[in-house]
């Protein structure tokens, strides 16, 4: 009986435990962990789990050579402009082992694009320290998958949601009533449903091209404003107001500024082609029809 091939998911978060979901029992999967509160939830979701911290790469030595593909979704270092996390990771990997590589990096990485239509041959342009480190992980992934062999796929994601995730739910963006820009001084935006995340992670594993960027986002890129609006009417929420950048500035973080200064529509024609994923969740507009059914289905359904 030939052996099932061995995934190592390394930060098996939200998106890690819907990729479980999804596997089913096609790989023995193996997912890291440095808090051992989680090993119970991991292993009721059909992992292995396996404690590790990527901030001290003393424990990581354990990793080489157990599996077959990595799939990589840990955030990088949480300062300075170098991702150190992906760095000690893929040293305790170079022992060998490893076939398959999927890095999930951001679509940060283009910095702001004046609203621009983006694919993934433009050259990276990072404009916050948080994307320079990826930038630098995504360097990493692509030296280590030269030097090693490994087939290395690297996966852009903008906004991750889902009605269901926790900090990932648009619902609670509006509820907060937070305000966004006035159309004037707006920026484009563009988000993937967790479950659509999920399904391309499987893909990339299985057919993603080697040493190639793909953006992974949905058909919807709009304005922020009118993002946020469809989902307030939709919901029979108030819609959050409408204020100038300069007015922004004094009721949001600099993080959440971050985000306002940024606009691009990414293409996603390589993902479909390339990956063959057809989206179950095109737009938000779909997520929301799917859970309007889910609620008003009946309990014997």
């Amino acid at each position: 009986m030939l052996r099932r091939p061995r995934l190592l998911i390394v930060g098996c978060g939200d998106v890690g435990l819907r990729v479980l979901r999804l596997l089913g029992r096609r790989w023995h999967v193996l997912a890291v962990t440095h808090s051992p509160e989680r090993r119970a939830a991991l292993r009721a979701a059909g992992a292995t789990p396996l404690l590790a911290d990527l901030d001290d790469a003393a424990t990581l030595a354990r990793l080489a050579r157990l599996a077959d593909a990595v799939l990589h979704l840990a955030p990088p270092t949480p300062h300075g402009g170098h991702d150190r996390r992906t760095a000690a990771l893929l040293a305790a990997l170079a022992r060998g082992g490893v076939l398959r590589l999927v890095y999930a990096s951001t679509s940060g990485v283009y910095g702001d694009c004046g609203g621009e239509r983006v694919h993934e041959t433009r050259t990276p342009n990072p404009s916050t320290d948080r994307a320079c480190r990826r930038v630098d992980a995504e360097l990493r992934v692509r030296s280590y998958a030269r030097a090693s062999g490994a087939r290395a796929t690297i996966l852009r994601v903008p906004g991750i949601y889902a009605f269901d995730r926790t900090g990932g739910d648009p619902r609670e963006r509006v509820r907060r009533g937070a305000p966004t820009l006035a159309e004037a001084d707006d920026v484009y935006t563009n988000h993937i449903h967790a479950d659509d995340l999920a399904r391309a992670c499987i893909a990339a594993l299985a057919r993603g091209p080697a040493m190639r960027a793909i953006h992974v986002c949905d058909d919807d890129a709009s304005k922020t404003g009118a993002y946020l609006d469809r989902i307030a009417d939709r919901c029979a929420l108030p819609r959050v107001p409408r204020v100038t950048r300069e007015l922004a500035q004094q009721h949001l973080s600099p993080l959440q500024m971050s985000f306002l200064g940024e606009s691009r529509r990414l293409d996603n024609t390589r993902m479909k082609r390339e990956l063959r994923l057809v989206l179950r969740y095109p737009s938000v507009d779909v997520a929301l029809d799917a859970l309007g059914r889910a609620v008003t289905r009946p309990a014997s359904a």
